[in-house]
């Protein structure tokens, strides 16, 4: 992904759905761990992030003050990505975020 024009948001978004896993989950605990999984093609990109659950709820993206030092992540996934899905997975969450690859100006889409 190093040429990719998309690597920086994608990592970027690594970063914030690690943190979270970690921050907001027993993933954060000692014996805790997420997984990350990646998917590339000439049309997307998917990251997903699943996480150990122990909170009860699924994440969601939360509008914040201003004034917030925290619960902006999830939201800002949400601006940078262009589909953002979560859903259950072994008792935690996977969330996963898609951005898509804007052909080249002559390339064919498909």
């Amino acid at each position: 992904m190093r040429d990719s024009p998309l690597a920086e948001d994608a990592e970027l978004i690594v970063s914030e759905l690690s943190a979270n896993a970690i921050l907001h989950t027993a993933s954060g605990l000692e014996s805790g761990s997420f997984h990350l999984a990646l998917a590339v093609s000439p049309q997307v990109i998917a990251l997903s992030v699943t996480d150990d659950g122990g909170t009860g709820m699924a994440p969601k993206a939360e509008h914040q003050d201003q004034e917030a030092e925290h619960g902006r992540g999830l939201g800002m996934v949400s601006v940078i990505a262009h589909r953002v899905v979560v859903h259950e997975a072994d008792g935690g969450h996977t969330v996963t975020a898609e951005l898509f690859a804007r052909p080249r100006r002559g390339a064919h889409p498909c």
